[in-house]
């Protein structure tokens, strides 16, 4: 009996310690494996429908890799070469007018200190003009390295998008040979199991629909607004919206400084407007979507969606925006779990 346990003790050691070396070695290829089982887990009812007419796993998975690469690769390679032409435009327009813009941050500071009610502040001129000077400065380096970083990372870009749509190609061609396996594999009885993998399907779709719808709208709001206003590379600073719509703070780390440098550069009722529409629009299009997109679908509390989506992208980058609200609901489906369980003890208690 004791040589039973120590064999067992022994086989369940080495059982986790090859499977952890395993998941180190993919660990470099975690990222192109995470989104092709989120796009397969979101595209997987389409690709049920169109393979129950043709009853070819392996044709329906090459049509969903086209479409998917239709879908994703195009308007990013559209995306990408817009956003290196304007930002290389934008570049060059700060660097060629960088005296003009502290020349026109002078006269704002002026007209601000002939103000009555300024009067009794004594604002340091020289300070603010110098601190405006360093922004441009700082602008123009942040922009060169963005643009560098990005080409750069181009060829890495590439090589795991090629994983992750190969890998696709098998999640959709044998993922429910796989779901099925592993559903055998986990300990938990198919019911629950079922309801954890219905809870990361679900999260999946709510938190890429309600960023890209959120996003979206935002971006285009926003870009028609600077669009309307005459600011440099409207469709640029659009596409920034649509990226930094992913956090609670969103757009306004973008219109909002563009409000401040429109007031600087004496155009106050550009500055005004874009302020108003940036408090009353925009940001008030993600407080009334993203509960209703996120947290309708995943059941989950606002707050919760607050701090999933910024711990997610603080510890795993931009992926961390799915990664964060996946897990959360993984997390509270477990409770769940946990609840339906044990109610007859906890109802003890």
């Amino acid at each position: 009996m004791q040589i039973t346990k120590v064999r067992l003790a022994l086989f369940f050691t080495l059982l986790i310690v090859i499977t952890l070396g395993f998941g180190y070695v993919l660990k470099p290829f975690f990222y192109p494996i995470f989104w092709a089982a989120v796009l397969a887990s979101v595209f997987y009812p389409l690709y049920s429908r169109i393979n129950k007419k043709i009853n070819k796993p392996r044709l329906t998975s090459l049509v969903m890799l086209i479409l998917i690469i239709l879908i994703i690769l195009v308007p990013l390679s559209g995306i990408s070469s817009l956003l290196i032409r304007e930002s290389i435009d934008i570049y060059t327009e700060i660097d060629n007018n960088r005296s003009e813009i502290i020349s026109n941050a002078q006269g704002t500071l002026d007209w601000i200190q002939n103000l009555p009610f300024m009067e009794g502040l004594n604002i340091d001129k020289s300070f603010w003009v110098e601190k405006i000077s360093d922004t441009a400065k700082a602008l123009t380096a942040f922009i060169f390295t963005s643009i560098k970083n990005f080409t750069q990372n181009s060829v890495v870009f590439l090589v795991m998008f090629v994983l992750m749509i190969y890998t696709l190609y098998f999640f959709f061609k044998d993922g429910a040979r796989f779901l099925e396996k592993a559903m055998h594999l986990i300990p938990l009885g198919n019911k629950y199991e079922k309801i954890l993998y219905e809870k990361f399907t679900s999260a999946s779709r709510a938190a890429l629909t309600g960023t890209l719808i959120v996003g979206g709208v935002q971006g285009v709001l926003g870009g028609l607004m600077f669009v309307i206003l005459g600011i440099k590379g409207a469709a640029i600073w659009g596409i920034i919206m649509v990226l930094v719509s992913i956090v609670p703070i969103g757009p306004s780390v973008i219109w909002f400084p563009a409000s401040i440098v429109l007031f600087i550069n004496g155009q106050v009722w550009q500055g005004v407007t874009l302020l108003i529409f940036g408090v009353l629009v925009i940001s008030t299009v993600d407080n009334f979507l993203r509960p209703i997109l996120v947290g309708k679908q995943t059941k989950l509390h606002p707050l919760l969606i607050l701090f999933s989506t910024l711990g997610g992208i603080l510890l795993f980058g931009f992926t961390g925006f799915l990664i964060g609200p996946i897990l959360t609901a993984l997390v509270i489906s477990m409770w769940e779990i946990y609840d339906e369980h044990y109610k007859d003890e906890l109802l003890k208690y």
